[in-house]
């Protein structure tokens, strides 16, 4: 009919693809990934207690990791993948994509184990204004720039939030350091607490019995009154859990806002008078004392060897670093 525009071809584009299926088809199922990984699947740890390495650096795509290798550029690494050559846990990947652990996985590349990183431990005096992350956006200053070897993927065990200091360790021993999060191991976390107020008896003894927040009830192992002074208390408490902000959370239902928090030890280690913002290596001593706080399978006795007493100075690492603003701690200076 004269007048009338002509009809317009019928086109798919911003149309929802049809799913196959049907006959002769399966159903293509959304959020589903493939399960052609061979790398084991990561246990989820209980919410609100760190009881694994969240930001770990660990699992990496695995041609990123052939390239930090050295063994060619990212598309030569995933041609090595394609094509066939390359084992994780002595098992041919050859799916793009594929995340794998090179501490915790073996890599093979034509039949040649890809050379693992040695296992390295820190501790860092944490300062305030600096977040134990792996991954911000907002480019805040992380605890792992402290130790500035990108190389070594370290990653903190625990956490101790922006407006907290004191020791963290950082390492890239993802099984002592989950072992060490956990709450089933009771290893032990130290901290220097100055609160508002005088503490009574009464609430002390409530803080050992326990404190109902929201992931259940929370108590110290130990707390003894260090100081009191004219309108505050210092205080000094011993945890075995990791709940998020617990000791601030479990002093506000008491009645005690918190107004400096410092970590003093992580088991057998201790901060000692290593100065805010520096780090240093854990001695031989040290990281067989955590293993043993922690249990590990297979160890039988108590680690040889003498602890030092409280944390040598900064210099007894390969390097040290500063972050700016590291300013000195309005808590008294801990001693042994």
């Amino acid at each position: 009919m004269a007048g009338r525009r002509p009809r317009k071809a019928e086109t798919t584009r911003g149309k929802r693809p049809r799913r196959p299926g049907g006959p002769g088809g399966s159903p293509v199922r959304r959020g589903k990934r493939s399960d052609s990984t061979d790398a084991p699947p990561v246990p989820r740890g209980n919410r609100g207690q760190e009881t694994r390495v969240t930001d770990a650096a660990g699992p990496e795509r695995l041609q990123k990791i052939l390239a930090a290798a050295g063994l060619g550029s990212r598309r030569q690494c995933e041609e090595l993948i394609l094509t066939g050559r390359v084992e994780v846990d002595r098992k041919v990947v050859t799916e793009l994509g594929t995340k794998v652990d090179p501490v915790e996985q073996q890599i093979r590349v034509d039949g040649v184990t890809l050379p693992q990183a040695d296992r390295v431990y820190f501790a860092v005096h944490k300062p305030p204004g600096v977040i134990c992350t792996n991954r911000d956006p907002a480019g805040r200053p992380r605890v792992v720039d402290l130790v500035p070897f990108p190389e070594l993927r370290l990653f903190p065990v625990g956490r101790l939030d922006l407006h907290s200091e004191g020791l963290i360790l950082l390492t890239n021993d993802g099984d002592l350091a989950n072992r060490l999060m956990h709450p089933r191991y009771g290893v032990e976390k130290s901290y220097r607490v100055l609160v508002v107020g005088r503490p009574t008896p009464e609430v002390l003894a409530e803080l050992r019995r326990g404190v109902y927040l929201a992931e259940g009830v929370a108590r110290v192992s130990s707390v003894i009154v260090k100081k009191d002074l004219k309108q505050s208390t210092i205080m000094e408490m011993v945890l075995k859990e990791g709940q998020n902000r617990e000791i601030r959370r479990i002093l506000a239902r008491v009645g005690h806002k918190v107004l400096r928090l410092m970590r003093l030890a992580v088991g057998p280690v201790r901060l000692g008078d290593l100065p805010p913002g520096e780090f240093r290596r854990l001695t031989r001593e040290e990281v067989e004392a955590l293993r043993w706080a922690s249990r590990i399978p297979g160890r039988r006795s108590r680690p040889r060897g003498r602890l030092p007493h409280g944390s040598r100075r900064h210099g007894s690492g390969p390097r040290g670093g500063k972050t700016p603003g590291g300013n000195k701690s309005p808590l008294p200076p801990e001693k042994g």
